[in-house]
């Protein structure tokens, strides 16, 4: 069973999820069901992401120094935390009552191309029409719901890696 949490057994797994949700995204919601994503999703997709780019490097690499895999760690805590966050964001907007509901925006394509960067973060933030809409649902749950609990379950595994980083499996804690 501690094989199974291995420091770099941890970073696969993160890997794999990240593969399995933007495969997910990309060829379930948006190819089959022609679903398009709209910016608090991309903003999602961002930070999946970037924890599978720190958790691919730590997989790959696997490095032996501590601070090395806490840098890493870091890195993928931080696109994990902000995925998380904007999926907090997205599932209390579909919640508000329709008369709360911010009216729909230009979209993000003009956003990126009119304003500047930390403009457009206020204005993704502050939510459109379009992010309140659920356009699909699996078991009752929406499609930010549904990536909110993916994302809560990334974020113990991170719970983990911190744990694997500190105490390490040795021959003294297998036997």
């Amino acid at each position: 069973m501690l094989k199974l949490a291995t420091y770099r057994s941890l970073q696969v797994f993160l890997v794999i999820m990240t593969v399995i949700g933007m495969s997910f995204a990309l060829f379930f919601l948006q190819r089959h069901l022609g679903l398009l994503p709209c910016p608090l999703c991309i903003f999602q997709r961002v930070g999946l992401i970037v924890m599978g780019s720190f958790a691919l490097i730590s997989a790959v690499f696997n490095p032996k120094s501590k601070g090395m895999r806490l840098l890493l760690w870091l890195g993928s805590l931080i696109g994990i935390g902000w995925s998380t966050a904007v999926a907090v964001r997205h599932v209390w907007l579909q919640h508000l009552p329709a008369d709360l509901v911010p009216s729909c925006g230009p979209g993000l394509n003009y956003w990126i191309d009119t304003l500047p960067v930390l403009q457009v973060f206020k204005e993704v933030f502050a939510g459109s029409g379009e992010c309140a809409e659920i356009a699909w649902t699996f078991i009752g749950l929406s499609i930010p719901e549904q990536s909110l609990i993916l994302f809560s379950v990334l974020l113990l595994v991170h719970v983990l890696i911190l744990w694997r980083i500190l105490r390490p499996i040795t021959p003294s804690h297998t036997a």
